[in-house]
């Protein structure tokens, strides 16, 4: 499912870009993601837990540069983009054209543990930094030659506390049907799946995962073969920014 957000509301176009030879590549390296993010969380714990999602985005410069683009256009830190509501925000994965045009931009997260204090926090930054970063764009807060890509990718764990029923709060209104017997899993497959249909990012990823040897995804529209084939159908559209 791809979905845009441009000033014009144009549609981006739908890709098959990945072939069975990519998924096969990809099962691998979604592994070795997976299982560089719990060796690198069991040593450094929650000191740098940036680091702990750094082999997603080797991944996400791989995929870039299987698409075209240059390795001196991906950009992995010190990713400042003006915004609207705010000064700045740095996001995780940046690419920026030779000519200094905006390209994409994606954020990483995770949540392994503390889901009762930190699932609001996640939606709120989810919804924040997506509006902020569209209200910017249509304000020519930086400079691009179309619409630019966005994406945001959470890695979950699947543990009892994360997969049991959630108690819900109504002290003077019902909430919504869909949250009531609903596990933090299933409130993370509710937000990723609206994040996309609300047109917020062009593709979400929820990959769930319990250990270094395991990981699923919730729902086929917020998987990581779908958010992939939607960033390098992408940038194989627009090969001619880097030329």
């Amino acid at each position: 499912m791809n979905i845009s957000h441009s000033k014009n509301k144009s549609t981006l176009a739908s890709y098959s870009a990945i072939t069975k030879k990519d998924i096969n590549e990809l099962k691998n390296k979604k592994s070795n993601a997976v299982a560089s993010f719990w060796s690198t969380r069991q040593k450094q714990g929650n000191v740098l837990a940036g680091k702990q999602l750094d082999a997603f985005l080797h991944l996400l410069s791989e995929v870039a540069q299987s698409a075209g683009v240059p390795k001196e256009c991906i950009h992995l830190d010190d990713n400042h983009v003006p915004g609207y509501f705010r000064v700045t925000k740095d996001w995780d994965f940046l690419i920026v054209s030779p000519k200094g045009n905006l390209i994409a931009a994606i954020e990483l997260k995770s949540q392994i543990g503390s889901y009762g204090n930190n699932f609001n926090n996640r939606a709120e930054e989810s919804l924040g930094s997506a509006d902020d970063f569209w209200t910017a764009y249509r304000e020519n807060s930086f400079k691009c030659a179309q619409t630019p890509w966005l994406g945001y990718m959470m890695i979950v764990g699947k543990e009892d506390t994360s997969m049991h029923m959630v108690k819900v709060h109504e002290p003077h209104f019902c909430v919504r049907s869909e949250f009531k017997n609903s596990s933090y899993l299933d409130r993370y497959k509710i937000l990723c799946q609206r994040l996309l249909l609300e047109h917020k990012y062009n593709a979400v990823s929820l990959i769930v995962t319990s250990d270094s040897q395991s990981y699923e995804s919730m729902a086929d529209n917020v998987s990581i073969e779908a958010f992939l084939s939607s960033f390098k159908g992408y940038l194989s559209g627009i090969e001619y920014e880097f030329k």
